[in-house]
């Protein structure tokens, strides 16, 4: 029975790393899976589970992106470098955060019961797969206005931010919602991918953190185990996620997420209906 747990911990993570990342929501993946591999656990630890294992997920982001997250290096002499392009990138991340915060923490438990359930996951899974495509396809020879991350400015980067609120509705993933956006105004799909990713850091470390001291921890003896297992594999599956994402990407567009977005919520429409 142990062994079904640990196993079933596997495949909640490989899920999480493969959809954090990848605009197709990984909250509502979580969700529909939840409702065919059901967890022997209490709702609480559920509820924790599913948090901890993003945390696993970004910190392959912070694992990627080490080198232009961190402003600090070391030089021959001993003296202490501060980039302060990186510094002025953080500035800008926090920024995009405003918006969000602001909403999640007046409205979250309010957004969780309204929204938290598959039939939204297949609406808003429809929803977004169609703009996906339809965005891509005014897109299609259209010139960027910026090309790399750091083109980004203050007001691009709180527009961006606007978008990730509407990610507080699961289905429509927080990298599906700060793409389009970012894709809207002129920020191209690289730059608008790696911001995307960037951006996750302080907004999933501070969601996580708020949900644990809400939740605290509701796990003992072989479910930390099982928490452990999702997480680590989460992190590692982050990992190629990102780099086929960031590799994609360069040459293609986004509209197979599109696609797939559709067929699942129909898919799962289908099923719910029937």
């Amino acid at each position: 029975m142990y062994f079904i747990e640990i196993l079933k911990a596997i495949i909640f993570g490989i899920v999480e790393g493969i959809t954090e990342w990848l605009p197709i929501s990984s909250t509502g993946h979580l969700i529909l899976l939840d409702e065919f591999v059901k967890l022997d656990a209490s709702e609480e630890f559920k509820e924790m589970f599913f948090v901890v294992i993003q945390l696993g997920a970004i910190l392959a982001v912070v694992a990627s992106f080490w080198k232009k997250l961190f402003p600090f290096s070391v030089e021959r002499c001993g003296a202490i470098h501060i980039r302060k392009d990186i510094i002025s990138l953080w500035g800008k991340i926090l920024v995009a955060c405003v918006p969000a915060a602001i909403i999640g923490l007046l409205f979250d438990d309010r957004i969780d019961a309204l929204f938290y359930n598959p039939q939204t996951v297949a609406f808003t899974l429809i929803l977004y797969g169609v703009l996906f495509i339809i965005i891509e396809n005014r897109q299609k020879n259209r010139e960027f206005r910026i090309r790399d991350v750091g083109g980004i400015d203050y007001k691009t980067a709180l527009l961006i931010g606007v978008f990730q609120m509407l990610a507080l509705i699961p289905g429509t993933s927080r990298s599906g919602a700060t793409i389009v956006g970012a894709l809207l105004i002129g920020v191209s799909r690289v730059a608008a991918a790696e911001f995307t990713f960037l951006l996750a850091v302080p907004v999933m470390f501070g969601a996580s953190f708020l949900k644990m001291v809400k939740l605290g921890f509701p796990a003992a003896g072989r479910e930390v185990a099982v928490l452990l297992v999702g997480t680590a594999v989460a992190f590692f599956v982050s990992l190629l996620a990102i780099r086929f994402l960031m590799s994609y990407i360069q040459k293609r567009s986004f509209k197979v997420f599109g696609w797939y977005r559709i067929i699942l919520g129909t898919i799962v429409t289908l099923y719910f209906l029937i």
